[in-house]
Formats: C-alpha cells, structure tokens, sequence
C-alpha cells in the first residue's frame, strides 16, 4: 500500500502542473457542486484526527515512548488544521464537493498507514524508549517539526490579514517569508512533516512527505503564476515555495 501510494503520489505531482485542483483562487463551476469552506475543511480535515485516535485506542492506546509523542504531535496540527483553522477562515468562500471528498480519501487512507506504522509495526529504535529522544535525529526531527508549524501558523495569520470584512480583492503577502516565498504556509507545511518523519523514522511518513509536495508544490508553482499576472515585478525576486531555489 505505500509502494501504491508513492506511485500515486508521482502521478499526482505531475498531473497538477497540468490541472489546478479547484479551491481558493481556482475555484471554478466546472468542479461541480460546492459548500461553504469552512464546513468543508472540517469534514475533510477531522476524520484522519479520529482516524489516527481510533488506530491509537484498537492497539491499546499505549503510552509507551516515542510513539505517544509522535501521536500527540500529529494530532496537535490535525487538532488545529480540523477545529480551529476553519473558524478562524473569514469570508463566505466555498469549496467542491469532490475536492472535499478526494481530501478526505487520502487523509483516511494516510492516517491507517501511519497509525500502522507508529503502533503495529514500529522500527526497533521505538524500543529505546525515552533513551530515543537523546539520538541527535530524534532532536532535530522535533525542532523541526515545530518550526515548520510555526512557519505555517504565522503565514496562515498573514494571510487571514489581508483583506477588510467584504474584501474579495487578493493581495500579495509580503510579511514573514512571504519576503522570500509566495507560498510560505506550504513551505512550513512541508517543512513541519518532513521533521515528523525524521523523528518518527517510518516508512509512512516519509510516504506522507511526499504527497504532501506533491500536492503542495504544484500548487505553490500555480499561485506563483497567477501574482505575477497579478502583480508583476512587485513580486520581485520571491521563489515559489522553497526560499532561494524554487
């Protein structure tokens, strides 16, 4: 299964060069019907949190280090990307159904594998217990982590700042690493599961870094070409969604 997911992965990362998945700034009425976006994001978002309690809770709901950690920190983004992102969305924006329903597919299927990999089948170094946390990877899987959510928490902040109440314009962001990116939430997100995987060392999470660019990056590449439309030169000499080199 995650060999098929890697393969899916690749097809995705290359099909959307071609086809913008249509929320946000490429919504249109050919994804078909659509609901409000904050409804949608929290039916698509909150299954792979109770996914992941379910898988959790079936295997003895261990508190056993590191793989509780590994736990609570997956669900603390899901936790806030689930039940407090969406309240915190202004406008009446909406989303299609079938975006909806293609997220929620892949974060179900995404919350098995790693809840496989974290409780059923965890590498031997989870047998370390809390001498796991003092092995330097350990360390900087973590730091990492957090500093990819902090990226992603800011840039979301940016961004909810840009308009007034009723403002449908879009604007370019240009505080935190918008300076350097016109995608610094993707990149924090991006950044944050790659330190998940570092810390976590299995198989599926790594698998979960690469969709995550596979969906992001072209994403990334798409709203970068849509302000320089937009904006032209004020967009400068800002990179896509990694600082300095794409």
């Amino acid at each position: 299964m995650l060999w098929t997911m890697t393969v899916m992965a690749v097809m995705v990362f290359i099909a959307l060069y071609f086809v913008k998945a249509g929320y946000g700034m490429f919504r249109t009425k050919a994804w078909g019907w659509s609901i409000n976006n904050k409804v949608a994001w929290v039916m698509m978002e909150a299954p792979v949190f109770f996914v992941m309690t379910w898988m959790w809770v079936s295997q003895g709901a261990t508190l056993a280090m590191p793989a509780f950690l590994a736990l609570l920190l997956f669900q603390l983004h899901y936790f806030q990307r689930s039940f407090v992102f969406p309240l915190l969305m202004k406008g009446n924006s909406q989303m299609p159904v079938v975006i909806m329903l293609m997220g929620i597919t892949f974060n179900v299927a995404n919350g098995f594998l790693l809840g496989k990999g974290l409780f059923c089948f965890p590498p031997s170094c989870f047998n370390e217990g809390t001498a796991f946390f003092l092995r330097p990877q350990s360390l900087f899987g973590i730091a990492i982590f957090f500093l990819g959510m902090g990226i992603n928490l800011h840039s979301d902040n940016v961004i909810r700042h840009l308009r007034k109440p009723g403002d449908t314009n879009h604007y370019l962001p240009a505080e935190g690493l918008y300076r350097y990116v016109t995608s610094a939430n993707y990149f924090g997100e991006l950044v944050e599961w790659i330190g998940f995987a570092l810390f976590t060392t299995i198989p599926a999470a790594w698998v979960f870094v690469i969709w995550t660019a596979a969906n992001l990056i072209p994403r990334a590449a798409a709203i970068h070409k849509r302000y320089r439309e937009e904006f032209g030169n004020a967009l400068g000499k800002r990179k896509r969604i990694i600082p300095f080199i794409y």
